[in-house]
């Protein structure tokens, strides 16, 4: 018999790093495809040195801001939140929701293990996974924060009232169908030299992302140019995200600074993608997008809602792109941060796959019903 390693080591999750194997070899090559696109000669590099640019200045150090801030206070209040919810009864819904509109998926990831271990009732699995945006919400919150102000706390009482509807309506128990343990994000354990870079390249990006909000022109930060400080942080978010073990979630263990280097590397290849398939077919096929959009407009919110349903945040995070982006209306931003469970699916499947994909279907309601509203009732808000 083989001695387990102790509690306090990295979890070495051969099992997952084996399944990524596949995965990490298709990161590779995104990287090699991006890296051939960015200094391919014309206007071609030219245009995706530009837009990689104005990813990393514009989104992805606001995204590491928000992050290391977030977890870093989630380090230093750390508190059990399994007992807590425990001990709550009546307010179990309430802070179900609260933990699921927490920007990131380890709230409502903490709630579904509550539910399969007895800890809360079915209603609070709707409620966090109803309210949760997932890592979409730190973009939003990073680029648009009045938009994210609405949306959150606008998620979060949605998730309330369909938990409290849900614990009324619901009779099935799933519990005694539950898969038991599940795998969650395996430690990577400590701090790496690339996170200490990304953090570090993350400073001069802010100082730009900042004048560029106060609509005032950077040309160079501590005397370099703009261009080699994004696109150096750019590729050292790549490398991270090419090499990571992980899936997308992090583990709470692992520090703050490696976190948001995980983390914000995973967003910031949505974002770039989103931002070169758009200025792409706007550039070189002359297609106007939003205007294509437009014809479909009532179908929008739908699509959205829709899109939410797939597990994982790189969808997600694509339609909060769209929205910044001005082709969806907040309507079906909205729907989506309803619907979607982010990386919050995944483990819930695993541990307790009827609970999830029911809970899944019951947020479909308030989905279709809240982006609808605004659709109809105020179809410019925040746009």
């Amino acid at each position: 018999m083989t001695d387990t390693p102790p509690s306090s080591a990295p979890t070495p999750a051969p099992a997952v790093a084996e399944r990524l194997g596949p995965f990490r070899v298709k990161r590779l090559l995104v990287v090699l495809i991006l890296t051939a696109l960015a200094f391919w000669p014309g206007r071609l590099g030219e245009l995706t040195r530009e837009l990689m640019v104005d990813a990393y200045t514009q989104v992805s150090v606001f995204v590491a801001t928000t992050l290391l801030l977030f977890y870093g206070a989630e380090r230093l209040f750390n508190f059990d939140i399994g007992s807590a919810l425990k001990g709550a009864k009546g307010a179990q819904v309430p802070l179900a929701a609260l933990l699921g509109a927490t920007p990131g998926c380890g709230g409502a990831v903490v709630v579904v293990a509550a539910y399969s271990s007895g800890n809360v009732g079915f209603g609070a699995v709707v409620a966090t996974l109803t309210a949760t945006m997932g890592d979409a919400a730190f973009l939003l919150i990073a680029t648009r924060p009045e938009a994210a102000l609405v949306v959150l706390p606008l998620s979060m009482v949605v998730g309330v009232l369909s938990g409290w509807i849900v614990d009324r309506i619901h009779r099935v128990e799933f519990r005694t169908i539950t898969q038991g343990a599940c795998e969650l994000a395996p430690r990577i354990g400590r701090l790496r030299p690339q996170d200490i870079l990304y953090l570090l390249l993350a400073v001069p990006g802010l100082v730009v992302g900042g004048a560029q909000l106060a609509q005032t022109e950077l040309h160079a930060v501590f005397g370099v140019p703009i261009l080699p400080i994004a696109i150096a942080g750019t590729f050292t978010g790549l490398l991270i995200w090419s090499t990571s073990i992980l899936a997308a979630m992090t583990n709470p263990q692992d520090t703050p600074v490696t976190r948001m280097a995980e983390e914000t590397a995973f967003i910031s290849v949505w974002v770039i993608g989103a931002y070169l398939a758009y200025d792409y077919v706007a550039e070189f096929a002359g297609l106007d997008i939003a205007q294509m959009f437009e014809t479909i407009a009532p179908l929008l919110p739908l699509m959205a809602i829709l899109i939410g349903f797939i597990p994982g945040c790189g969808p997600q995070v694509l339609v909060a792109t769209l929205f910044l982006n001005g082709v969806i209306p907040f309507s079906a931003l909205i729907g989506n941060a309803i619907s979607n469970d982010g990386d919050a699916l995944f483990p819930a499947i695993a541990l307790n796959p009827r609970a999830a994909l029911v809970a899944t279907a019951y947020s479909a309601v308030p989905a279709l019903i809240v982006a609808y509203a605004f659709y109809w009732l105020a179809p410019g808000f925040m746009n």
